[in-house]
């Protein structure tokens, strides 16, 4: 299985200048067109005199939805440009949006494709991208007599979630590799624990060791 494509883990500006005209790029993580758009609307109201705000985007766990606005500027001289650093960078929940100060010098279709895709790269290499990998995530349940040191081995050598103390027992969900929960269950019979382990589906985290198996 293909793992699903990185992500920023936060947002990263950078400004450049060409022959008199700057361009700052804001890059966001955003995780649904909402926040693509708030973020695009905050640029439009931090930047009321530049003469161009372009936008691309990308969206979904293989970067399937992808939108850009050249806001101005000729067709596909803006925007698609943007949209290719993204592309290029393999990442997606992101948003592009590049602010231009016209500095009184027409750069020509080829200048403009090279100082938009430049400013959304120079953002890009400024932001930290998070990989991501698939997982499967197993409730494990247990009685409160063991729960206490079920819960500190799953803590020592994993990352369990949504832990969950209750007067008639303790589950908390753990992510293993894909099709990993039968070797968590040998590792907590190992380990002489007893637990029920239930599939909760796949599900997205960042990328990690993750045992057993990973």
């Amino acid at each position: 299985m293909r793992d699903p494509r990185p992500v920023l883990a936060r947002g990263a500006r950078a400004e450049t200048v060409v022959e008199r005209s700057r361009f700052l790029c804001v890059l966001e993580p955003v995780r649904d067109a909402a926040e693509l758009d708030a973020v695009v609307a905050a640029v439009r109201r931090a930047a009321p005199d530049a003469r161009h705000r372009c936008t691309a985007s990308v969206l979904g766990e293989d970067g399937e939805q992808r939108r850009s606005s050249d806001d101005g500027e000729p067709a596909g001289t803006a925007g698609a440009p943007m949209l290719a650093a993204l592309e290029g960078a393999g990442v997606t929940g992101v948003v592009a949006v590049v602010a231009r100060w016209f500095g009184g010098v027409l750069l020509g279709t080829g200048g403009l494709v090279r100082a938009y895709g430049g400013a959304v790269s120079a953002a890009l290499a400024r932001a930290e991208v998070v990989p991501r990998r698939w997982v499967d995530l197993v409730e494990v349940r247990a009685g409160l007599a063991t729960a206490g040191r079920l819960e500190a081995e799953l803590r020592r050598r994993h990352a369990p979630e949504d832990v969950r103390w209750a007067a008639d027992g303790w589950r908390a969900v753990v992510p293993v590799p894909v099709g990993g929960r039968a070797a968590l269950g040998a590792e907590l019979a190992a380990d002489g624990l007893s637990a029920h382990l239930a599939d909760l589906g796949r599900a997205v985290r960042p990328a990690g060791p993750l045992s057993p198996g990973g």
